[in-house]
This record gives structure tokens, sequence and C-alpha cells, in this order.
């Protein structure tokens, strides 16, 4: 069988020794794209895993990524995420994972599995309660998707892209198939120059596109990685669609100004773009009215316990653990010298219909790209997945 194949690796070719171009800037800061509803509660109060599971057809699976290691990378330290896990896991009646207690270590390299294990991009740094939650959304719904991954979260120092892109690095050191990142900044203008860390055989990168409607953020830009728009999803107690998934208007997308368009999304073809990358690419719940439940010990504005979250930093580690169900038991990496990437494959007019739910309503501001439409647009991308189809055709494409 074959590996994921990551976002532009069919279409790489070597190039000439030139000299390395500028990094981003050291003032360029990243922020997760992360809102939250309302104050803490003492339970839950939002979405289940068994809904999401349920609305997006996870529950129709049976992998659960055993095997793969997810990398999450973040900003700062967190230093009751284990913890926090745990107690989300027991909520939730999840799988277990080692790694949460200091009775049962483990690593993501020796086991034993599933392993949860943080490390340090640059040594232990301040906690900070906005990264603090967002570290918490981002391990526990990747849990919540692939219960048999592994997950190493690299905390990096500082919210500056500079010391996030090394902690993206440390990531892939430590076997990370899928690197998850819920954080981006503005664009700039040599940001192709740093897209290589990006550009691992046999990795995938995933990035939320943002949460401030209309534009573009780095590194969901980079044309080697998946971003991740966002909608509103309703459901019912069970998980049930109560009515149609829409643009959220906070969904981040648009054209980049400094990213050339990819081959995938021209021979797609996505809409008009100037030749420039279209942004997202997929999408996924992220509107805090519709949001997730997630537990944080660490204080966030005062405040500690259960929240309601929302934002594109939702979709990036749910659309990672279905990357991580899709890699699982499959083979070393299947080189492929032609052909577009894996999800615009999926997308193909046969079998569209099957591995998305086109999102066509809602809008992400007023302007002429700004509204979502049948097939692909700059709100959604090609829409939101349905994973018991689009995992198995990943699995075997």
């Amino acid at each position: 069988m074959k590996r994921l194949v990551p976002l532009l690796a069919a279409m790489l070719m070597a190039a000439p020794a030139v000299s390395a171009p500028a990094g981003p800037p050291d003032t360029l800061e990243a922020r997760p794209p992360i809102h939250v509803r309302g104050n803490a509660t003492v339970a839950p109060t939002a979405y289940a895993p068994s809904q999401i599971r349920h609305a997006y057809g996870f529950d129709r699976l049976n992998v659960d990524g055993s095997s793969v290691v997810v990398g999450i990378v973040d900003a700062y330290d967190d230093p009751a995420i284990a913890g926090d896990l745990q107690k989300f896991i027991s909520q939730f009646n999840l799988k277990p994972m080692h790694g949460l207690s200091a009775a049962d270590p483990c690593t993501v390299s020796a086991g034993p599995h599933p392993c949860f294990q943080k490390v340090f991009a640059q040594g232990k740094a301040r906690t900070d309660g906005g990264w603090a939650l967002e570290m918490s959304l981002d391990v526990e719904w990747s849990h919540a998707i692939a219960p048999g991954a592994d997950i190493v979260l690299v905390e990096a120092a500082n919210g500056r892209v500079s010391s996030l892109l090394t902690a993206v690095d440390v990531a892939v050191t430590y076997g990370a198939r899928i690197v998850s990142m819920s954080w981006g900044g503005s664009e700039f203008s040599t940001e192709s120059g740093s897209d290589s860390h990006f550009n691992h055989s046999g990795v995938t990168f995933v990035a939320s596109s943002g949460d401030a409607g209309t534009g573009v953020i780095w590194p969901a830009a980079s044309p080697y990685v998946v971003g991740v728009g966002g909608t509103t999803l309703p459901l019912d107690a069970t998980g049930n669609l109560t009515g149609s998934e829409t643009a959220w208007s906070g969904s981040g997308g648009g054209i980049s100004a400094y990213e050339t368009e990819p081959g995938y999304q021209s021979g797609y073809p996505i809409p008009a773009s100037g030749s420039k990358r279209g942004i997202p690419d997929v999408s996924y719940d992220a509107d805090p009215g519709t949001g997730v439940s997630v537990y944080d010990s660490t204080n966030y504005q005062g405040q500690k316990g259960w929240f309601s979250v929302g934002g594109t930093s939702a979709g990036a580690p749910q659309w990672s653990a279905l990357f991580a169900l899709a890699d699982q038991g499959r083979a070393a990496l299947s080189s492929n010298s032609t052909g577009s990437s894996p999800v615009y494959h999926a997308a193909a007019s046969a079998v569209y219909g099957s591995n998305y739910r086109d999102i066509t309503s809602g809008s992400n501001g007023s302007c002429a790209t700004c509204t979502a439409r049948t097939g692909y647009d700059f709100v959604t991308g090609l829409g939101s997945p349905l994973a018991n189809n689009i995992v198995p055709y990943l699995n075997t494409h």
C-alpha cells in the first residue's frame, strides 16, 4: 500500500544550488486563530467527540491512526497539558494514552503506544494562557479523531514565526508524518524562501487559514501546506446535521500576494487567481457558535475548566488526524513523479461528491471572491471531509 503523498511531493524537482533566501522577519509574530464562546464551565457544553466524529463520518471507519506520529507545533509552554489531555480522555471515554503521568512514561520512537510526548524546541519557555488553550485544543481533538496515533507536541520558545519554524523542523526529526500548525502570521515578500521547512518527503503539513475573514496568512499560503478554512456546522445531540454546513464568516481565505499558483490548483482548476496560490484548500467546523469542547486548566483570561472553542485552529489538528488515519498501515512512501496532490486528486469530478461536502453558501467578506460557491472557492476551498470515503481513498491513491 502507498503512504499518503504530501501536498506537493508529486511535483517536486531538484533545484539548482542558490544562496538561501531571507527567512521571516525577526519581528513577525504568529497568532493562534482560536475563538472562545462564553465563559468556562465545570462540565463540557460544546460539541463532544462523538458528535463531530458522526457528523464527518469518522465513526464509520475501522482505523485509529496506530503507528503514525502526529506532530503538533505551538508556542510557549503549557505545564498542565498532559493532565488536561487525561481529563479530556476520561470525560469522553476515549482510548488511553501513555505519557500522561510520571508513572507511565513513553517516547514516540520507542513507545509504548499510543504515546504523548512533549518536547521543547529551544528550551522551556514561559506559560502563555492563549497558547496553552490552543495546545489543549490541538492535542485533545487530534486524539479524538485519531486515538491510536502518537502525538509529539513541540513547544517553540515564543510566538515568532522563526521560532515556530524551528519547532516544525524538530517535529520532523521526531518522526512526525503529519505536522499540525494552528497558527499563522502576515504574508511577507520572502516567504517562498521559507517554504523549504515544509518540503519533506513523506510528511504532510497542515495549517489554519486564519479567523479574520477574507485575507491570507502564512504558512497556510505555502504550496507545501494544506490550508484549512472554517465552516458553521449545526448538529443535534448525536451529531446529525440539523441544517446545511455553511461558510463561517471568520474563515481566512483569498489569493496569496507572493506564492505562485501550484500545479495542483491550476490543473484542477480553481477560479482565476492571477497565477497565485489560492487559500484555503479544505475546510472544517470553526464557528465558535458550533464549537468544540476543550478542557484547559491553565489560566485563560482569569478562567479555567471546559471551554467552547472555535476558529480555524480547530480544523488543522483534526485534518491532521484524518491524514494519520489515511497513513495507517502504509508501507514505504511510493514516489510518483506525475499527478496532482492528494486532496485535489480526491476532488476529481468522479469522486468529489463522495469525498467532500461541498460548501455552497456563506461568505467571509464582501468582495467578489468572498462567497462560497459550488466546487472550489476562496472561503472553504474544496469543502469539508466525508471521512468515511476520503480516508480510504487517500489510503489507496
